[in-house]
């Protein structure tokens, strides 16, 4: 990753590139053994806390992905979220709940604008 130019290394950042991350960072993000959790609780408390940190929307897809991958349903990504909430606040996982829909195929601005049209005929 060294000869990378910084464009390269930006962009793989950004989009959480995990195997860059692993090597450049010496940081293991799907190391489920040292937690002592099974990978879908892991990939469930990594998105409560990127929610918590106020996370890059691409943070969330990543997140979500890893915890759909793992056997997590959709009703327990939400649960996630609502279980967080008292702890991090509302604000936050309102902030978030637009990039995690997204991750699940839930587009809210559409779905905003759909209901809007409905009620103004």
């Amino acid at each position: 990753m060294i000869n990378a130019t910084h464009e390269e290394l930006l962009r793989r950042l950004a989009l959480h590139d995990e195997p860059f991350i692993d090597s450049a960072l010496g940081l293991q993000i799907d190391d489920n053994e040292a937690a002592g959790l099974d990978p879908k609780t892991h990939a469930l408390i990594r998105l409560g806390a990127l929610v918590a940190q106020g996370a890059a929307p691409v943070s969330y897809s990543w997140a979500v992905e890893a915890a759909l991958a793992a056997g997590a349903t959709i009703d327990e990504i939400i649960g996630t979220l609502i279980a967080v909430a008292p702890i991090i606040g509302l604000a936050r996982v309102v902030s978030a709940t637009l990039g995690v829909a997204l991750a699940i195929g839930y587009d809210l601005d559409q779905a905003f604008e759909a209901l809007d049209k409905e009620a103004h005929g």
